[in-house]
């Protein structure tokens, strides 16, 4: 046998769990269709982690918030994930954010060279026999989506994910916008904005309702997901909607006015040169003309030049917390564990720290030497509790990770001190589950 355990897909959770397999000493084989003839209609190269909507991993606050306390965890256990976004960081605030490529070229090259891992350029049709890992992500190949339904017994649900189109830098009209941070944090200028009046945001929401929207297919009659929505998707709820959504003008004072804006579009940097800047929260399912055609009507914008325009796809997620055990590992199928946001996970953190989950678990039992889920106080065990138990299977949707999913903080607190007990408490319990 030339591997122990055989992970279909290279994305984050593949990417992961491959690495946690390969350091604990066990050889793996790790099959990602990109590269051998396929593609998914969201992917643009064969680069393995490759980022495919935002660049940012969002909040790095392990103190506060429940993605950095995510993050914090996941440098504890080696990821590899982080050690790339930590390598590849472009200035995004208090967010971690990357250089794409340079992320997922220096993903693919760890990889590459470990003396345990090998990676095969193929798509898989069937369940592998044997112990396997199943991270083929949101956008899962049709035959192999049907061999995990034939085995499961279930249909797996389905929603849309959003991409948000990129401006070439020196297209933006620096003398409308201006770089800053909301409320000055990081170093108060990781951000480009373009300020809107009254008038100007609503010609902008007008707009938006009429344009030409791509058309829809028999298969994308499923729900949005609500932390990746369209913005004309957005619109469409009130005319105010985006104004409290991407668009939300406060902490950024117009340094032509001294004034917080009517409406504000924000641009993150994207690379680590700084040439490419995406347009936040702007994901959309407009057709590329008419993106091109209202994107240029925003200040600051009018001669933009895009490197990408925004898209939509499907994701297919499984409903978890009726078909896999407390350790990822298929009911009806033990030697199958599935990782990352097929099942049904949000966000590309969480999907990444549920593939390490999924290796840590794989190589536990692989050694004979079973592993406990980290404590439920943690981020960690927090998600992996919600995705496999206790999450309603019936109206399951994806999540990303929050301190909704933790054990509430016992006795009477503060509200100003509750984020930081949650994260007190969760280093605590993650150090004894380490040992």
């Amino acid at each position: 046998m030339t591997h122990h355990i055989h992970i279909v897909g290279g994305g984050l959770a593949g990417s992961e769990a491959a690495w946690q397999l390969a350091e604990a000493g066990f050889r793996v084989r790790l099959s990602e269709m990109r590269g051998g003839g396929d593609t998914t209609p969201a992917h643009q190269s064969d680069s393995l982690a490759e980022l495919v909507c935002s660049n940012s991993f969002r909040s790095d606050d392990a103190e506060s918030n429940a993605v950095g306390l995510l993050h914090q965890e996941m440098r504890a256990l080696g990821s590899l994930i982080m050690r790339a976004g930590d390598a590849h960081r472009v200035p995004a605030g208090s967010a971690l954010a990357v250089d794409r490529d340079g992320f997922s070229a220096g993903v693919t090259e760890a990889l590459a060279a470990h003396p345990n891992i090998t990676i095969v350029r193929e798509r898989v049709d069937a369940l592998p026999e044997g112990p396997a890992i199943i991270a083929t992500g949101p956008l899962t190949a049709p035959a192999l989506a049907e061999a995990i339904g034939a085995e499961t017994g279930k249909e797996s649900l389905a929603f849309f994910d959003a991409i948000a189109p990129i401006v070439h830098r020196e297209t933006i009209d620096m003398s409308v916008a201006w770089f800053q941070s909301r409320w000055d944090k990081g170093d108060g200028k990781d951000y480009i904005n373009c300020p809107l009046d009254k008038e100007q945001y609503a010609a902008f929401v007008a707009a938006l309702l009429a344009a030409e929207k791509t058309e829809y297919r028999g298969w994308e009659n499923v729900p949005y997901f609500e932390g990746c929505m369209p913005i004309e998707v957005m619109a469409e709820r009130g005319p105010e909607t985006l104004r409290f959504g991407p668009m939300k003008p406060v902490g950024l004072d117009d340094p032509r006015t001294g004034r917080w804006p009517y409406a504000v579009v924000q641009l993150r940097q994207d690379n680590a040169t700084g040439t490419l800047w995406n347009i936040v929260g702007f994901q959309t399912k407009l057709k590329h003309a008419e993106q091109v055609r209202l994107f240029r009507t925003i200040p600051g914008l009018e001669q933009a030049e895009f490197a990408r325009l925004g898209g939509l796809h499907r994701n297919t997620f499984l409903r978890s917390p009726e078909l896999l055990d407390p350790e990822l590992r298929l009911k009806s199928r033990p030697a199958t564990r599935f990782a990352g946001q097929v099942t049904g996970c949000e966000g590309y953190i969480e999907s990444a720290a549920v593939g390490l989950l999924a290796g840590r678990f794989a190589a536990a039992e692989l050694a004979g030497k079973p592993l406990a889920p980290p404590p439920v106080e943690t981020a960690l065990g927090a998600l992996l509790h919600h995705i496999t138990g206790a999450a309603v299977a019936e109206t399951y949707q994806p999540m990303n990770v929050n301190f909704g999913l933790f054990p509430p903080i016992e006795g009477r607190t503060r509200k100003a001190d509750r984020k930081r007990m949650y994260t007190d408490r969760a280093r605590t319990a993650l150090a004894a589950w380490i040992g």
